[in-house]
């Protein structure tokens, strides 16, 4: 990991990120779609709803009202999005009338080789609309299975990796290597923290896997191996701007959400800093939100 790089593009964007923050109500400004201009897309900013594990569906859509934010990727959790499909399909009328596109559902978990549970899974993504499944350490002799629905579905599968403490799915050059030869709607969620943590350099990551990553979880770190160390983005070592460069570089078109794990009972200071940081970096970038 170049960590002279990444302090660099901390330095550079710490600037931009106060700017933002000392603007007036510009902490809480961050909306989904950042492109140059005459440019029709660029960089997607989203929320994983794991952020707001301790926190009910209302109360998450308040948050993400103050954050002026509409892109979320949803998680069974509190009641966010219940697996129910009664209270599932409340949960979406919510989200609805509040204005707010479910683009991803996940992590969701694959622990069965069995039709009727991988079904389950994919009828609960159909319901929500949402194009992507983001998948929580499925086990390698599952995936043929899961390639039959990822086909009748049309629904891409993103396999989340969880770093070096994960069995299987240590980087996202583990889920190339496995899913490489596979239908092309089977590929990865790069969660640039867990990345680093096994050694691979997220921007590496991201030209490797290429048109096979469908959603990003952005985190930062204080130690580039230390899981604990999570800090809001901007304060750490996370090559923010790399990121976003890489992203444009293979012309990325899903969203990069922000997942938010620390200070669980009070996320609101580390998650608008960490917007903030990311509009100023993407502003610095010549990005501007499109309305």
């Amino acid at each position: 990991m170049n960590h002279d790089r990444s302090r660099r593009n901390f330095l550079r964007s710490g600037a931009l990120a106060a700017t933002a923050i000392s603007c007036g109500g510009a902490i809480s400004a961050a909306a989904q779609n950042y492109a140059l201009e005459g440019q029709a897309t660029g960089i997607k900013l989203g929320l994983a709803s794991y952020t707001f594990r301790n926190f009910t569906r209302a109360q998450l859509i308040t948050y993400m009202k103050q954050l002026n934010l509409t892109a979320l990727n949803a998680k069974d959790v509190k009641d966010h999005l219940p697996m129910d499909p009664t209270q599932e399909a409340t949960a979406v009328a919510d989200y609805t009338a509040a204005g707010i596109q479910l683009h991803a559902l996940g992590a969701i978990y694959f622990p069965k080789d069995e039709d009727d549970d991988i079904r389950s899974k994919f009828d609960y993504c159909k319901r929500a609309s949402v194009s992507v499944i983001v998948a929580g350490d499925p086990a390698p002799e599952t995936l043929p299975r899961i390639e039959k629905f990822v086909k009748e579905y049309d629904i891409r599968f993103a396999i989340h990796n969880h770093g070096p403490e994960d069995k299987i799915w240590h980087s996202p050059l583990d889920v190339l290597k496995a899913v490489g030869t596979m239908d092309p709607r089977m590929g990865c969620c790069i969660d640039v923290g867990h990345c680093m943590r096994a050694g691979v350099n997220p921007v590496d990551a991201i030209h490797a896997v290429g048109p096979r990553l469908f959603n990003m979880h952005m985190k930062d770190l204080a130690n580039a191996t230390a899981k604990d160390s999570q800090v809001a983005v901007g304060e750490g070592l996370m090559p923010v701007r790399g990121i976003f460069e890489a992203l444009v570089a293979i012309k990325y078109k899903g969203f990069v959400d922000l997942e938010y794990e620390i200070h669980a009972d009070d996320p609101m200071p580390g998650v608008s800093y960490s917007f903030a940081y990311m509009r100023g970096v993407l502003a610095g970038m010549g990005y501007q939100k499109q309305m």
